[in-house]
């Protein structure tokens, strides 16, 4: 057997390769431009070496790494996975204070030479990627629209409290569209609430929304008659944000419609859909965090890539504690805690079990984590036979 080890130190433009014999001895350490042909070429410098197996590992599978891992798979190598935190925590145990890319691609080389528990990297669907892209752009959108409608508030605050009192633009489109067109409390009172209603259902709102909104944003310019400094300034500031807030509201439906379009196309989106809870959105960023489900062999490496498995925290006679998880998938998360979230509100088998956790001391977050941890199971195991969930189990003939 002679088998090398190849680290490579993933970076944007270039990245750092080297190379280790089954001594740790160093065989190759270079700089690689982050283009195919250089790839290539370092390719063949490492199959030029005679060995019989080369194993590839990385710190990173984003973006970055996009091209590199391609090369690979192409030419049928095999590529590992370890977190550019593990990198960090090893590399205090080698020579020298300094960090180098020479030196992380060592580290990376020497640790895959080492470990026997690295993830293996499979090809990613296309589909998957495309899910992963839409879905990270949508809540880049969503943090936009998020910022622009604070921002709008702290600017109608100057010009009238009791408006940004009575306003609710987070949760009614009714108020965007309005403070679009009126910001001041003198215009609002001038318009007078059967003007105001008149240009909302213009506008696509519907008309008992409309009435309700004008009669809140009169009532409100009614309470002040004073003009507040900068008044004008802030009215521009608000009226724009809230064009941007309609214009981001645009953008983040036309993403749902195509993350949508591709997420049906996914083979199991049926399967995971028929969870309750489980929507097409939260479906689609469920499949952008998990990628492969065959890189998981049980349930329980999967809740414990979500961070919903505790970690024991034993020190001597000290046993049988447990914390939070630190080190899991936040996307992946997000998407299990708000599908549990829905469930307890559409599902009743998942209310009975949230409703039973404070009886056992647990607090309402944890409750719902709980839940979220338990339906992981029954997701693979959905997805593992490829069945649709329901919430009684099928009879069978035997049973019957």
């Amino acid at each position: 057997m002679n088998p090398v080890w190849v680290g490579v130190d993933v970076g944007k433009e270039h990245h750092w390769a080297c190379v280790l014999d089954a001594e740790g001895r160093r065989l190759l350490s270079r700089r690689v431009a982050n283009d195919e042909a250089d790839l290539m070429a370092l390719l063949g410098e490492v199959t030029g070496l005679g060995a019989d197996r080369v194993q590839w590992a990385v710190d990173l599978t984003t973006v970055e790494a996009a091209l590199l891992l391609t090369v690979l798979w192409d030419h049928g190598q095999s590529v590992y996975y370890l977190p550019g935190k593990a990198v960090s925590r090893a590399a205090a145990g080698y020579r020298s204070e300094g960090k180098t890319d020479a030196k992380d691609a060592r580290v990376i080389a020497d640790q895959a030479r080492m470990r026997r528990d690295l993830a293996e990297l499979r090809p990613t669907d296309d589909l998957v990627v495309e899910l992963r892209m839409l879905t990270t752009r949508r809540a880049d959108l969503v943090a936009d629209r998020t910022r622009a409608l604070n921002r709008l508030r702290q600017h109608l605050t100057a010009i009238c409290p009791a408006l940004e009192r009575a306003a609710n633009p987070t949760g009614q489109r009714a108020w965007v569209v309005l403070l679009s067109r009126y910001q001041r409390p003198k215009a609002i009172r001038r318009a007078g609430v059967t003007r105001l209603t008149g240009v909302l259902t213009g506008l696509g709102v519907r008309d008992r929304t409309a009435a309700a909104v004008a009669r809140a944003a009169v009532g409100a310019a009614k309470a002040q008659t004073a003009r507040l400094p900068g008044e004008d300034i802030a009215a521009d500031l608000v009226a724009g944000l809230a064009k941007e807030v309609m214009d981001l509201d645009g953008r983040i439906t036309e993403l749902d419609s195509a993350i949508e379009t591709r997420f049906r196309r996914h083979r199991q989106a049926v399967v995971i859909t028929s969870l309750p809870g489980m929507g097409f959105r939260l479906g689609a960023e469920f499949l952008a965090a998990v990628g492969d489900l065959g890189l998981f062999t049980s349930p329980d490496q999967l809740a414990a890539y979500a961070g919903l498995a505790p970690v024991p925290h034993d020190s001597g006679k000290r046993t049988g504690r447990l914390h939070k998880a630190t080190r899991y998938h936040r996307g992946l998360r997000r998407a299990l805690f708000m599908a549990a979230l829905t469930a307890i509100r559409c599902c009743p088998t998942s209310r009975a079990y949230y409703d039973k956790k404070p009886g056992e001391g647990k607090r309402p977050v944890q409750a719902l984590m709980a839940l979220a941890g338990r339906r992981v199971n029954v997701l693979w195991a959905l997805l593992r036979d490829n069945r649709e969930y329901h919430a009684s189990p099928p009879i069978t003939a035997q049973a019957a």
